[in-house]
Formats: structure tokens, sequence, C-alpha cells
């Protein structure tokens, strides 16, 4: 029997076992490749890219389910085992009705009763857990460079994980290109009092996976690849600035702000698990009065340093940020992680501990954090330099 046969022979024991995908969950992701085979039916790279997405959902989730079950039926044999190993008596537990279906074609005994489909059930939200490092902090530049400022080399800061060599040597950015606009992001702190302010911000976040489905990424994706020529250089505010400036000691990215109707489906996804979300923020539910939401596009050398989301009078009313990452498979950057520092306060402004909860950037993923919070974006590692390789996220604030 050839490799193949076997793997075929497994995955149909599988698909057969009602525990681990039930016919409702067959019909759906038969229906799921029959539209995308017909969406993307001349464009054979778009239909293999698709399916692949499919199938790696589907493989994720009939490996866990079947793992629970291979486990399960371990940890009763191994149970019986033992018991019989003592000398205890075993009860023999009646034939469970609901159980998975016998092989297609196998006669069944007179008078077995026929199991009720089952409903589909949606993919369960999954609260990833993100590890508490320390780090060495980077403080950002007092003064905003104007335009046209010469660059100063940019140290690559490096993952507590993948320590550098010594003697490697600093990356200098890239030359930014000439903008058709920018878009501007806040930096300073808020004139706030200071005993508005807690003195401690620790460092919290809810980090869900899979959160759009195969398609809508799928169109994101095309949809920002079509509109390179859209996106604009970013700016930031200092606390002084009237006015944006492009600074590029401070932020490095471009933005596309025109969503379309992504903003939307965003949207809509957020506001459905936006309660179990702000839960586990401990934070209090709000009436969302409007959002702020934009295509960031981070390619080689591309950063974002030490800054909170509503740390200006213009942006207070700033609550929640969230950041999604997506990008164009197989992944071609390394780098870009979202840091979320542990804070005090230190002469009215919030100034890292030097610990934080790092997210690396993974696909088809979202992470939500208070505004408020201290976080950077790590420089990013993209050796084609093409814009289609960048590290992409769609990010925004919901305002109360």
């Amino acid at each position: 029997m050839t490799p193949k046969q076997i793997l075929d022979s497994f995955s149909e024991t599988l698909m057969r076992d009602e525990r681990i995908l039930s016919a409702p969950e067959r019909a759906l992701v038969a229906t799921l490749l029959q539209h995308a085979k017909a969406a993307t039916a001349t464009n054979p790279e778009t239909q293999e890219a698709v399916r692949a997405v499919i199938a790696s959902a589907v493989g994720e989730t009939v490996a866990q389910r079947a793992f629970a079950v291979l486990g399960g039926s371990i940890v009763d044999r191994i149970l019986q085992s033992s018991a019989l190993q003592n000398g205890e008596t075993t009860s023999v537990r009646p034939p469970d009705i609901y159980a998975s279906p016998k092989t297609p074609g196998e006669p069944q005994p007179p008078g077995t009763p026929v199991p009720p489909p089952r409903e589909p059930q949606p993919p369960a939200i999954k609260m990833a857990r993100t590890p508490i490092v320390n780090s060495p902090v980077v403080p950002p530049p007092k003064e905003p460079q104007p335009p046209g400022a010469p660059l100063r080399d940019t140290p690559v800061v490096p993952s507590p994980k993948e320590p550098q060599p010594p003697g490697t040597p600093l990356r200098r950015p890239l030359e930014p290109q000439p903008p058709t606009a920018t878009s501007t992001t806040i930096i300073s702190q808020t004139s706030a009092a200071v005993a508005d302010r807690p003195a401690h911000l620790p460092a919290r976040c809810v980090v869900l996976d899979e959160f759009l489905a195969p398609q809508e990424l799928e169109e994101l994706i095309r949809f920002t690849l079509e509109h390179e020529a859209a996106f604009s250089t970013s700016e930031v505010i200092s606390h002084s600035a009237n006015g944006g400036v492009v600074n590029y000691e401070h932020r490095r990215s471009r933005v596309l702000m025109d969503l379309e109707k992504h903003q939307d489906v965003m949207l809509e996804r957020i506001k459905a698990i936006l309660p179990q979300v702000l839960s586990q923020l401990e934070m209090k539910p709000f009436a969302i009065a409007d959002v702020e939401a934009q295509v960031t596009a981070s390619n080689d050398g591309d950063f974002f340093h030490f800054h909170s989301d509503n740390g200006s009078e213009r942006v207070a009313a700033r609550q929640l940020t969230f950041v999604y990452f997506f990008h164009r498979e197989p992944c071609q950057f390394q780098g870009g992680e979202l840091r979320i520092h542990d804070a005090h306060l230190e002469d009215g402004t919030y100034v890292s501990d030097g610990s934080y909860q790092m997210i690396v950037p993974q696909q088809n993923q979202i992470v939500f954090f208070p505004c408020e919070l201290l976080h950077e974006i790590t420089p990013v590692n993209c050796s084609s330099q093409l814009f289609a390789d960048s590290r992409f996220t769609l990010n925004g604030w919901l305002r109360r």
C-alpha cells in the first residue's frame, strides 16, 4: 500500500466520524469550495490559493478534534487496563447511538435508531496567550524631523527569542517613496490631570485567530494589492505641532484610508464579538460613536516607535484599538512584531517598564487592546522589498 493510499484511507476514516466532521459541515465545505472555484475560474493561481486556505482551516479543525477523540479513547483504555490489573471490576457502558456512523454499506441491526442530523457549529473563538518578556527600551526622538532631513541609522531591535550575533551591523532604513498624500498618527500626551490617570498601565490584549472567512481574506488581499498606488506616507503629530510631520525617525509605513466595503465587513465582525473582548480586557461596554480604519503596509526597514493611540485631545475619544494581520502567501517578511508595554507614569508621561506582551503577526489574526496602552512595531525585514510582500494590517480604533 503506497503512502498516498494510506493517507487517503486515513482521511476517509476521519471524514466518516461525525464527532470529527459532521455531515452539515462537510456540505458547508463542499459549498465553499464550489463557490471559490466558480469565483476564481479565470485565475488558476488564485483558485489554488483559496483552496489551500480552506484546506488548511479544515485540516486544523479535523486534527484538533481527532486528537481529542483519540486522547479520550486512549485514556479510557488506560483506566480500564489499570482497573483490571488491580483486580477491580469494570462496568460496560451501553453503546452510544449517536457515535460515529458505520462504514457505508454495512448493514445496521433491526431497530437501530437513526440519530438526528447535527446543526453545524460556528468556529470557537480562541483567545491566544502572549508571553511577557523583557526588552531594552529604545526611546523616541525628542524633536520631530522635517521632511527631507537626513536619516540616521535605525537599529533593528532583536526579538528576545532571536539574539543577534556580536558585530551585526545596524541596518539603514530605505529612502521613503514620495507620498501622494499623508496620514497622521497622534503620539503626544493628553492635557488631562496626572491625578486622573493611573500610576501604572499593565499590558493586556485579546488575540483571536481565523477572524475573517477565507473568501473575505482573499478579497481583502486582492483589494490591497490592486490599490498600491493609493497608499500614502504616514505622518505623526507631536504635542506642539499644528499639523502632521513626516518623521522617519519615529515611524515609517504607508497607509490606505479608503477601504470601501472591507471596513464594513471588519466592523460587522468586531461588533459580533465585542462583548467578549471587552469582558476579557476588563473594560466597560460603550456605545460606538465612530470608527476609524486604515490598511497599513510595512516593508523592509519600516517600524513604529513607542506611542499610544489616544494621546491627544483630538483623539481622546478613542477607546479600543484593533490590529488585523494579513499578507500574501507564502509570507515573505520577518519581524514587525506588535509589542504592548507595561508602563508607569513619570513626570506626567507614560514610559515603558521594560517588559511587554509580544504578538508575532499571523495570517487572519486580530488583536484588541485599550488605546491608552504604550505600544510599538518592531522593524520589518522584507528582502524582496516588493509591495506585495509587505506586512499588512487593517487597523483602527473604536470611539466612544
